[in-house]
């Protein structure tokens, strides 16, 4: 085995050569985005990149957009760190694909325009069902958004060298700054275009560093694995389930909880929804989940690889210690096998994972305001389309500001919370909804907004009520119950994640307020069936679609 190198206590490289790399990608995507921005001229240019982008280029985008620095760093240090236990989030988070490809892509495609709201209003009352899918979104997105801008600042110091309270607020500053120039200059097609550059940055460099740790085993996979077991203080436990979720029957149902709030909150999280209009028609949505499912599952066999490596060449006891705890395997290896270089650029891509992310919940959340809040509720459709994406680029300004100060005073806490936030919050309050209004005729206003408000409301109190947040005083990203603090300990809830408990309630809502809702007579409910009759057949066929997509 060879020794890593001798590391510095609170550095890792040369912060200058980091740096550097960075700012040329910085710079590169910004000249990017701005030959691309001479294109932008309608609504649709802004919102959905002009309907441009194949399934290729789409599927890549997707992955980009999907694949963020907790998938990274995260799950890498997850499985340097916890073997097979953490590679389990690798295999829900691919899982989570085949929902989307098979119950949400193309429909959605074929029933709406813009965002998630316009295929649930699509049959049901404009203004109250619209607000809560705004509302919806906006929460998603900021929790999401809220992470990524917290990872940045808690990276600083392992990847810039820099350290101090001031220097990682600065760093959140630039990002928040960096992520409001890419939105309000490129729209949805300069988004894009940064989410394709790094994607392919990403799994480039996932891919070298793959092959180099197999390199160092012979190309063996199988050895690799003995080899991170051995060096690993749990032995060979790693190579079976249970290090993290087999303690106990409470971790056995914790680990049942978080895989169904990740397999069902992809096809919910309104950043992904938003990819599949990008695409000019139904066959291409379908062609860019493909691609994504290819590109995403063969970058987390990657993360296998780099878990393992990490633990057999960095090793569990350096991980631990070094700034950034479980999150900073990936740069470690990164340094232990190719030095400052590999490292830099290693570096540059966690950054640039970061940037693509937070701009394209940027776009996203900016876009749902703009388009069903402003538009659709408060000038009740008359606001142009020049008027409408004025609203969209001053809520993104408005955003990336909030986003900025809520990571600066976030950036010391455990943002483990933040992300599994998110992924209940999509799996309990969009997903219901969305299947609820594709497949049952049934369903009714009253349904999807007790089974929006009613899955967001219950996922975020069970969260703020779970061991996550409640007595949680370590901030790299481990377990609640490794390090707590009883003095303010007020969980009531034992699981770390809702989704058990939200994702069951909330479809139970949507079909509660939908059976005790006025049934509609007469006139009424001819309109209501032909409504759905309308939605079903455009759903599944894309008849009618593409003229509903003109403006």
């Amino acid at each position: 085995m060879t020794t890593a190198p001798v590391l510095a206590a609170d550095t890792v490289g040369e912060p200058a050569v980091n740096i550097t790399i960075f700012a040329i990608f910085v710079a590169a995507t910004l000249v990017i985005v701005l030959r691309v921005a001479r294109t932008n001229r309608t609504a649709t240019d802004y919102y959905a990149g002009g309907r441009a982008f194949s399934g290729r280029q789409n599927g890549i985008a997707i992955s980009g957009d999907y694949l963020s620095a907790a998938s990274f760093l995260g799950i890498a240090g997850a499985i340097a760190l916890q073997g097979y236990d953490g590679f389990l989030y690798s295999i829900g988070f691919l899982v989570a694909w085949l929902v989307a490809l098979l119950l949400v892509a193309e429909l959605l495609r074929n029933t709406g325009r813009y965002t998630m709201a316009d295929v649930l209003s699509f049959r049901l009352r404009q203004g109250p069902v619209r607000t809560a899918a705004a509302v919806s979104t906006l929460a998603v997105s900021f929790f999401y958004l809220l992470a990524q801008m917290t990872g940045a600042g808690g990276l600083v110091n392992l990847l810039l060298g820099v350290s101090g309270s001031a220097a990682q607020n600065i760093t959140i500053a630039i990002v928040g700054v960096l992520m409001i120039v890419y939105v309000l200059v490129g729209g949805m097609k300069g988004t894009t275009w940064v989410q394709i550059i790094k994607a392919v940055l990403l799994v480039t460099g996932a891919a070298l560093m793959t092959i180099w740790v197999l390199g160092k085993n012979g190309m063996n996979l199988s050895t690799l694995l003995g080899e991170g077991a051995a060096a690993s203080p749990r032995g060979e436990a790693v190579l079976e389930p249970g290090v993290r979720y087999g303690t106990s029957n409470l971790t056995k149902i914790d680990f049942i909880s978080l895989s169904i709030a990740l397999v069902l909150g992809t096809a919910g999280l309104p950043h992904v929804l938003m990819r599949f209009y990008t695409v000019p028609s139904a066959l291409q949505a379908r062609r860019s989940v493909a691609w994504a499912i290819g590109i995403i599952g063969l970058f987390y066999l990657f993360t296998l690889v780099l878990g393992f490596g990490a633990m057999y060449l960095v090793g569990a006891e350096e991980i631990t210690s070094a700034p950034g705890g479980q999150n900073s395997a990936a740069p470690l290896l990164a340094y232990e096998l190719g030095g400052t270089l590999l490292l830099g650029i290693i570096a540059a891509v966690a950054f640039a994972t970061i940037l693509a992310v937070v701009a394209g919940l940027t776009i996203t959340a900016s876009a749902s305001f703009a388009h069903d809040v402003y538009n659709s509720v408060i000038k009740k459709g008359t606001a142009t389309p020049e008027r409408e994406v004025r609203v969209a680029r001053i809520t993104a300004v408005v955003i990336g500001a909030i986003a900025i100060v809520g990571g600066i005073f976030a950036k010391n806490q455990n943002v483990a919370f933040l992300v599994a936030l998110a992924f209940a919050v999509a799996a309990s309050a969009n997903l219901p909804t969305i299947l609820y209004s594709l497949f049952w005729k049934g369903f009714t206003t009253r349904g999807a907004l007790w089974s929006i408000y009613g899955g967001l409301i219950s996922a975020v109190v069970l969260i703020v009520f779970s061991p996550v947040v409640s007595g949680k005083v370590n901030a790299n990203g481990t377990s609640a119950s490794m390090i707590k603090d009883t003095s303010v300990d007020f969980s009531w809830f034992p699981l770390e994640n809702p989704g058990i408990v939200s994702i069951p309630l909330a479809f139970f809502l949507g079909w509660l307020g939908s059976v005790t809702s006025r049934k509609p007579t007469g006139a009424e409910a001819e309109e209501f069936e032909a409504k759905f009759a309308e939605m079903e057949v455009r759903s599944l066929t894309g008849a009618g679609a593409e003229k509903a997509l003109v403006h």
